[in-house]
């Protein structure tokens, strides 16, 4: 239960911030309450995994979602670059949350 937790935490920060670029600097009341509520969630979610998934692993895990998901979100609503270079550089956090996922101390 604890990687379910970790992984919706994951989802909750990629969801937070892509509400903060929406809010506009915070400018825009439900964009802002959004992300505000949504970075609780996370963080909340994130604190239920840490009762049994070592810190370095949950907190890398955690990040590496939330940076590889806001990039694919920033690509697809923003506009933002689609280079292979980008690419390729979320293919390799995704590799290596899998890794720790699968290889990490749990497997030890």
């Amino acid at each position: 239960m604890a990687w379910v937790f970790l992984i919706c935490s994951g989802i909750c920060e990629m969801i937070g911030v892509t509400l903060m670029k929406k809010s506009e600097g915070f400018t825009k009341r439900l964009p802002t309450i959004g992300a505000i509520a949504v970075g609780f969630l996370s963080f909340y979610t994130l604190s239920r995994a840490l009762g049994s998934i070592p810190i370095g692993t949950a907190y890398a895990v955690w990040t590496g979602i939330g940076s590889a998901g806001s990039v694919l979100l920033g690509m697809i609503w923003f506009g933002e670059s689609r280079s292979w270079l980008r690419l390729f550089f979320i293919c390799c956090i995704i590799g290596g949350v899998a890794g720790l996922k699968f290889f990490g101390a749990e497997a030890a």
